[in-house]
């Protein structure tokens, strides 16, 4: 029921160890304000005007709580609803109290998971990708997630692909003249401009979706630490990790599958992941293990190649980078550790001591430095964050380049329909009613 008064707790669930000092019920629908009105036995406050309020039960008078009362008028609020708050004491007794008051009203009924958002979807508040920020924004785990949500809430991404819809609807909109009105005295070389809007649309599409910054963001930025075995790679993952997340043996080949922590790293979130030592062996499971290494090698974002510095870890550097697909010589990181038992004198590699956190400052500095990298390339535009996005903007893609070799201009046209009509998924605005509008204004302004 669209048209049912809803309400949700909108901070925390109390608990007996902890109580909370405030609780905030919210409330939108038509009869809002009765309840509001019911609860208080008191008229509606002025819109926006906090108030301080008597909260009586409805079954029994019974006042529960002494609270704060605020009221938003309809259409300019949060859902577009008429809506109100309840500023409440944080105890469960009373928040308890005042979720039972509601529902006995028996107008009123508990929100299900999403719904206030939805709502605002629906009377037009925010689009698809401004409700995702707002759940990307209560998800956030660091600075910079939280910046990105706060970013895709307040409307960046929205604007980025209404303003290519636009861009279509508009080129749409020229096909269709040119099919319908073929007599009418329309400018020359309208297909060609057509060609041209696709040809830019595509170009335009293609480096967003070659922009993989908000993915890594909301996912995570994938590190792999790779080496031979005993080398210290475990030992690495539990120092970064400050806990003993994999298991450290001197036993060659313990580490037989990917173990993953998830960090902060100077802000940047991060899945750092442990692999199995790289290595020739006859253990069928080990062979896998070493399989998994280097897929999960060749498909991180970053790659830490851990090296025994006792040991010969140039030629065995040498011998892992040249098998190793995707390294990055000026992002990737080499190590070699065990510093504090070999003196290191090497510019090109980390030198590090597991056992003592010798020469951690400098790979912590580096891992920042190259995350940092690696998450403001083609920084400037909003990226793409989910994998929604990528689905519909490649079905964009194939229908722009149908489009461009269609031999008709109506099967062009059509092609271009669907090119819009996916950029619309995204934002949830798939409307293209608005051909005629674009038609009228551009070609019979003064006819």
């Amino acid at each position: 029921m669209t048209d049912a008064t809803i309400y949700a707790l909108g901070t925390p669930t109390p608990t007996r160890a902890h109580p909370g000092a405030l609780a905030v019920v919210r409330l939108s629908g038509p009869r809002a304000g009765d309840a509001v009105e019911q609860l208080t036995r008191r008229p509606l406050p002025e819109p926006r005007r906090m108030v301080l309020r008597a909260l009586h039960d409805p079954s029994t008078g019974e006042v529960f709580d002494k609270a704060l009362v605020v009221w938003f008028a309809a259409p300019n609020t949060e859902t577009g609803e008429p809506m109100a708050e309840l500023h409440l004491h944080g105890g469960r007794a009373v928040v308890g109290a005042a979720l039972d008051a509601l529902a006995h009203l028996g107008f009123c009924r508990l929100a299900e998971p999403g719904e206030f958002t939805r709502r605002a979807f629906e009377h037009g508040k925010l689009d698809l990708t401004e409700a995702e920020g707002i759940a990307d924004l209560v998800a956030a785990e660091t600075a910079a997630q939280r910046r990105q949500a706060l970013q895709q809430m307040d409307g960046a991404l929205h604007r980025l692909y209404e303003q290519w819809r636009s861009k279509g609807m508009r080129a749409l909109a020229h096909l269709e003249a040119a099919i319908d009105f073929p007599d009418e005295d329309l400018p020359e070389g309208l297909a060609d401009e057509v060609r041209v809007v696709i040809a830019s649309l595509q170009e335009e599409i293609a480096a967003h979706l070659d922009d993989r910054r908000g993915e890594r963001l909301r996912d995570g930025l994938s590190i792999a630490i790779i080496g031979p075995p005993n080398a210290g790679k475990s030992s690495l993952l539990n120092l970064l990790a400050r806990r003993e997340a994999a298991i450290v043996s001197e036993t060659a080949g313990t580490t037989r599958d990917v173990i993953e922590v998830h960090l902060d790293l100077g802000g940047w979130p991060v899945v750092l992941a442990d692999t199995a030592g790289l290595r020739e062996s006859g253990d069928a499971i080990e062979q896998e293990g070493v399989r998994r290494a280097r897929a999960r090698a060749a498909a991180a974002d970053l790659r830490v190649l851990v090296l025994d510095a006792s040991g010969d870890w140039r030629s065995e550097m040498q011998a892992i980078l040249h098998s190793t697909e995707g390294w990055n010589a000026e992002r990737d990181i080499a190590v070699a550790n065990k510093a504090d038992l070999v003196a290191i004198d090497d510019p090109l590699v980390v030198a590090l001591s597991t056992r003592d956190g010798t020469g951690l400052p400098r790979l912590l500095a580096r891992l920042e430095q190259a995350a940092s990298a690696a998450m403001e390339e083609g920084a400037g535009a909003p990226p793409l964050t989910r994998a929604r996005h990528r689905e519909a903007l490649l079905d964009c893609q194939a229908s722009l380049a149908r489009a461009l070799q269609a031999p008709e201009v109506a099967l062009a046209a059509e092609d271009l329909r669907l090119a819009v009509r996916a950029i619309g998924r995204i934002t949830g605005t798939v409307r293209l009613d608005e051909l005629l509008d674009v038609i009228f204004r551009d070609f019979c302004i003064g006819k």
